[in-house]
């Protein structure tokens, strides 16, 4: 026999001796010798008793003879034999006679009927289910990786990984040294042994130590792995199935309680909304009754379609009680009667009427409201629309005296701020208009846009006629002002006068000055606008035309004069009876100047070659007395 049959030998001895201790330990018996001590078939037939729970009925209990050897023998491989369990070349001979290796094939055919055939995984034979078993169990582990049972469980993973997926409660398996595989052997073998009960059948250098473990003894040590981890599965399952069938019940009774709790607050709900809809009030205000009408579809899209839902849903509940409790064969559930299904028919049917008459006088109301503010509007647009009309035909028949008119027109003007008013009223109608949607309207052709522009139309013409008025009364006053000149300055104070205040600001009055020939300085200007206004921040035409009145009559002096005719004789040192004429001055005072003006010596322009030319120069001269001309030291404006 070759040093390798020796060790499997060895190995196989010491494991199957182990595994059938462990059987017969029942019997309160133990062998120490596999070969020698099953040669009378005493431990045999106790072996198959345990394994088959079956009686083999007499025997001979301490056979001296070898005959009765034989027979205890037969009547066990007989009762195997019985089992439909092949025993191919073997006889009670080898068994008496200490066939070691007959022996030993016994026992694993054993051990393949009574311990490894019953795993079935997948309809696979026992050896492929045990491994597949292994395999499914450990697949997680990256470091394990079971192909067979023999140099699979060399370093001892297999074995951790089997207890960690099983019972982690027991090992660390991240912690493990993986390199150490004797002592994770140990510590496996130690745990399967002291916490889960598994036979000791194989010894740490029965795995570690050679480079092929036994085949036979692994499948057989392994085999009661599982077995322990299957009952321990069966246990664990059955103690679920009883878990879940308290559960069942327990979610029996709480799915009743539920269904009435819901269907409770359900029907409550409900009886509360149709309360609310025979409570609710109007204010009279189309905002009101929109605002009830968008409550009102908002309720349809949300507080009704989550009823709708929960009373499909408490339908199918109180069906799924029913059915888990038929299931169960347990006494059926029926609700109270103000909780059944028939009660919440009942309550979804008034609410259906309940709904269909918020919804009729929701909208009837909404019309009500919308031809209130018809009318409304309508009935105001037309009154102010006709009081407009009345002020424009006063204003524009207006005759008499200005003293008259003016009085009229005042009272005019003072009439139109409850106009102001009164337009406010019909834009707030007219806003409430627009938010009810109102696009058409056949009691007024008004609209409010129409209103407001003939309202500023009608304050505009009575603004100007008034203030008009009030310079008419000034120029009326103003004697010293030819109406020539009165007309002027009336139209660019008009001209300027770009918010129809009748007055003017600083700019304005500058303005207005500039456009007249008057220009000065930015300083000079202030000054006298400061003096114009009275040191308000604004020039009334009064003061504007006083000022003007002022101005004329300061251009009487004799430096003004002479800068007159300097500026009618375009800057030249004398004067064509032409110049004077274009000027307009009228006829007689050109012919009186002509008669009186020294004519002019000195050359003159190529225009004037053949006219007159008279020496305005000399002519101030001797009328101011002196030889100086004038206006050379005077200020021009």
């Amino acid at each position: 026999m070759s040093l390798f049959e020796q060790r499997w030998v060895t190995v196989q001895q010491k494991t199957f001796t182990k595994w059938l201790n462990s059987k017969i330990k029942v019997r309160d018996v133990e062998i120490q010798d596999l070969v020698s001590d099953l040669s009378d078939g005493v431990i045999l037939i106790h072996l198959l008793e345990v394994l088959s729970h079956e009686s083999l009925g007499r025997y001979a209990s301490k056979p001296k003879l070898r005959v009765q050897k034989f027979e205890n023998v037969n009547k066990a491989l007989d009762f195997v034999k019985g089992r439909g369990i092949q025993m191919t070349n073997i006889g009670a001979e080898d068994v008496v006679d200490g066939n070691r290796k007959i022996i030993l094939g016994l026992i694993w055919t054993l051990i393949l009927r009574f311990t490894i055939s019953d795993i079935n995984e997948e309809g696979l034979s026992a050896k492929e289910g045990l491994l597949l078993w292994c395999q499914r169990k450990t697949a997680c582990y990256e470091e394990v990786e079971i192909r067979d049972f023999s140099t699979s469980w060399n370093d001892g993973l297999a074995f951790c990984a089997l207890l960690d997926i099983h019972r982690p409660d027991l090992m660390d398996y991240d912690s493990l040294d993986k390199s150490d595989h004797r002592g994770n052997m140990a510590l496996a073998f130690e745990i399967a042994t002291k916490e889960i009960g598994i036979p000791d059948l194989l010894d740490v250098e029965d795995v570690c130590d050679v480079a092929k473990p036994d085949e036979r003894s692994l499948m057989t040590y392994i085999a009661y792995w599982f077995h322990a981890f299957s009952q321990m599965e069966k246990v664990e399952n059955a103690g679920r199935r009883v878990e879940k069938f308290v559960q069942n019940m327990q979610g029996a009774w709480e799915m009743q309680n539920s269904f009435e709790k819901r269907m409770r607050e359900l029907l409550r709900q409900i009886a509360e909304q149709k309360t609310s809809w025979e409570e609710a009030k109007f204010e009279g205000t189309y905002a009101d009754a929109k605002n009830q009408s968008v409550e009102f579809m908002a309720y349809k899209k949300g507080k009704k379609r989550a009823w709708v839902a929960e009373k499909s849903d408490l339908v199918g509940l109180l069906g799924n009680i029913k059915t888990k409790l038929s299931t169960y064969r347990l006494r059926p559930y029926e609700p109270p009667a103000e909780l059944s299904l028939e009660a919440l028919d009942r309550a979804w049917a008034g609410l259906m009427k309940a709904e269909r008459d918020r919804s009729q006088i929701i909208n009837e109301t909404i019309r009500d409201i919308k031809n209130a503010l018809r009318r409304s509007f309508a009935d105001k647009a037309n009154s102010l629309a006709l009081a407009l009309q009345t002020i424009s035909v006063s204003i524009s028949g207006l005759e008499g005296e200005v003293d008259d008119q003016l009085q009229h027109t005042q009272r005019l003007s003072h009439n139109l701020q409850p106009l102001d008013e009164y337009l406010d009223i019909i834009a707030g109608i007219d806003e409430q208009c627009q938010e009810a949607n109102i696009e058409e309207n056949d009691f007024t052709t008004y609209t409010y846009e129409e209103l407001e522009y003939e309202l500023g139309l009608v304050k505009s013409s009575v603004s100007k006629k008034l203030a008009f008025l009030e310079n008419q009364m000034v120029a009326r006053e103003m004697t010293n002002l030819t109406p020539i000149q009165l007309e002027e300055f009336e139209s660019v104070f008009r001209h300027f006068d770009r918010d129809l205040s009748n007055s003017l600001h600083e700019l304005e009055f500058s303005a207005a000055l500039a456009s007249l020939g008057l220009v000065y300085d930015e300083a000079e200007m202030h000054e006298k606008f400061k003096e114009t206004s009275g040191g308000r921040d604004y020039v009334t035409f009064e003061q504007f035309i006083r000022f003007m009145v002022d101005v004329t009559e300061d251009q009487n002096t004799a430096e003004q004069v002479f800068e007159s005719f300097r500026e009618v004789a375009d800057g030249k040192p004398y004067v064509t009876e032409l110049d004077l004429r274009h000027s307009l001055i009228p006829e007689e005072v050109v012919e009186e100047m002509i008669a009186t003006m020294p004519t002019h010596s000195g050359p003159g322009t190529a225009e004037d070659a053949d006219l007159p030319k008279f020496d305005y120069v000399t002519f101030m001269q001797k009328l101011m007395g002196t030889s100086d001309s004038p206006g050379v030291n005077g200020n021009k404006r």
